[in-house]
């Protein structure tokens, strides 16, 4: 059995950007010498970094035989892994034997740290050498750690850094595949391993390859015993069954590249490998585009979009006229280009206005994808070509539903003044119960929603007639505006025909409901029994209290008590027929 975990990309760096290590094993001595078979819980190394390098990722690295220890310490501070990587091997005698790695990110204990020697310990595998132990006799007892630092230094080209993960091992021959490569000038490009178990004595076919081509680093790491205990940053030969081994890979991963393939074979040693980090110059820019504020108004047929074009994740400027393309549900319903060159790490505002496709729904999908020039397509080789679009989910600006509200009359109450109660009606307006409704004496007052009518129960109108009133209706992100007109009509008058004439000041005249100040051409004729005119008044003159004004044959300038009669022709169109009643006069 042999489990293996494929290697992928953990984290790109662009920039001003290269790497190295630190670490140690944990070994007194090369397995497999005919040495004792024990191991150190603890060793140190020297991080002793110029002061211009500026500490960005550091990745702490443990392993060794067994099944694992993942709670250790880092100069005494605990620490318990992030990521776990096992692996089971069957040897070809038929010994099954297994092996850890597990990770961490020490970035800030390094760079609270700085310089200084970094102690693991507690890293304990003893009880797997116990006699007989497998590890033992099959010379696989080892345990050590690193330290992968990636650093920025200003007076670096830019580079595209790359740091994977995984593990694999051999014998006979392992594959990995690099990818989110993007090589535009391979000069200074390097490779770096971090790989477990190597034995220096054990040189059986064991080379290293990239894109097919051995590389090697001789004397340290010859061709044929590329993993033999060794740091390249240090020059160290006693890094027993570890490696921290770093190859020069100019003219073996050419211009234009995106991926690299590594092999490793070996006839005998066992060799895993958990870290590979890549570094190669490539001067691109890195697109990136988010929407800030999405801008529209009540079934507007257009929204206002303001976004921002990144070139954060670059080596290089992002040029001038950089497209922008923009789709709502699929629909390419605009486009737009950048203005300026974007420097590393800038960025540039912009601002469009697009129009909604035809039948889009209330609720829309807005892609925004920049250098695109409308049809999918790129201008601009980027650094990662997979992040140019950002996607936010929006819901339209729909005014709420309502029933045209109807008009209002009411009565007038003198000199063409009446009294309404506005909400009346309001319960015919609402559709949506939770839609609130305010009323204005214009349009641009409901617009603005400002200056609403407060007194709804008892508006007054004078001489405004037919008058118009604006009706908003909101709901939680819009609103309707509806009118309706108030009218004012003559209602019919009311006749109090009892009239005590008794000087009391009560009921001591002709009251008639509703008819003066309102029916302003009015006429009311009062006659006797036998139809003589007794009496004849209008707006203008005093309601009747009995006295007879008219030349008659009653004799007298006062009513007796008795029965009268009246005609009050009230000279409206809407009361073509004069009113006709009786009156009963007491003294």
């Amino acid at each position: 059995m042999n489990a293996q975990q494929e290697f992928s990309l953990l984290e790109q760096f662009n920039g001003r950007y290269d790497f190295s290590f630190i670490g140690n094993t944990m070994n007194y001595t090369e397995n497999g010498t005919g040495g004792e078979c024990i191991i150190q819980t603890s060793s140190s190394a020297m991080l002793d970094f110029p002061p211009e390098y500026q500490i960005e990722r550091a990745y702490l690295y443990w392993s060794g035989s067994g099944t694992g220890d993942f709670e250790i310490k880092l100069n005494d501070v605990d620490i318990e892994p992030d990521r776990e990587y096992p692996m089971y091997y069957t040897t070809a005698q038929g010994h099954d034997l297994r092996f850890f790695v597990a990770v961490t990110d020490v970035t800030q204990q390094v760079l609270e740290t700085g310089n200084a020697l970094y102690t693991v310990s507690e890293l304990d595998v003893s009880s797997y050498f116990v006699p007989p132990s497998l590890y033992c006799y099959t010379a696989t007892n080892y345990a050590g750690w690193a330290i992968v630092i990636v650093y920025k230094d200003e007076n670096l080209p830019l580079n595209q850094l790359n740091v994977y993960e995984g593990l694999k091992n051999v014998p006979n021959e392992l594959s990995i595949t690099l990818d989110n490569l993007n090589v535009i000038d391979n000069e200074g490009a390097k490779i770096g391993f971090v790989a477990w178990e190597g034995d220096s004595n054990l040189a059986v076919g064991e080379t290293l390859r990239i894109n097919g081509n051995i590389i090697s680093n001789p004397p340290l790491n010859p061709y044929d015993n590329a993993f033999n205990g060794t740091n390249s940053i240090t020059g160290a030969t006693n890094l027993y069954n570890m490696d921290l081994d770093v190859y020069d890979i100019q003219n073996n991963i050419q211009i234009g590249d995106t991926t690299a393939e590594i092999s490793l074979t070996s006839g005998q040693d066992f060799v895993m490998i958990s870290t590979v980090v890549t570094k190669l110059n490539s001067q691109l820019p890195d697109a990136t585009i988010t929407s800030n504020e999405i801008r529209t108004y009540c079934d507007a047929p257009e929204i206002e979009l303001e976004y921002t074009v990144y070139n954060f994740n670059s080596t290089e400027f992002l040029p001038a006229q950089t497209p922008i393309a923009f789709y709502i549900n699929e629909v390419l319903v605009g486009t737009a280009q950048t203005l300026n060159d974007i420097p590393i790490g800038g960025s540039e505002d912009g601002v469009i206005v697009l129009t909604l496709p035809e039948g889009v729904t209330e609720n829309i999908e807005i892609l925004l994808m920049v250098d695109d020039t409308g049809d999918g397509t790129g201008i601009v080789t980027e650094t990662d070509e997979n992040n140019n679009t950002h996607e936010v989910s929006f819901q339209l600006l729909l005014s709420p539903d309502f029933d045209s509200p109807d008009n209002l009359t009411s009565c007038n109450i003198g000199h063409r003044t009446a009294v309404f109660n506005l909400s009346e009606n309001e319960h015919l307006i609402r559709i949506n119960p939770s839609d609130t409704i305010s009323y204005f004496t214009s349009y641009e007052d409901a617009l603005a929603n400002v200056n609403p009518i407060s007194n709804l129960s008892s508006y007054t109108v004078q001489n405004e007639f037919p008058k118009e009133i604006f009706v908003r209706i909101d709901n939680e992100n819009c609103f309707s505006i509806t009118s309706f007109f108030l009218h004012i009509r003559n209602c019919p008058p009311t006749v109090y025909n009892a009239i005590t004439v008794n000087k009391d000041g009560l009921n001591d005249e002709f009251h008639i409901e509703g008819l003066y100040d309102i029916f302003e051409d009015f006429e009311l004729h009062v006659y006797s029994r036998w139809g003589v005119l007794l009496w004849k008044g209008n707006n203008n003159l005093p309601k009747w209290n009995g006295k007879v004004t008219e030349k008659n044959t009653i004799g007298s300038k006062n009513v007796p008590t008795g029965t009268y009669f009246y005609i009050l022709y009230l000279n409206d169109k809407d009361y073509p027929s004069p009113l006709q009643g009786y009156l009963y006069i007491i003294k």
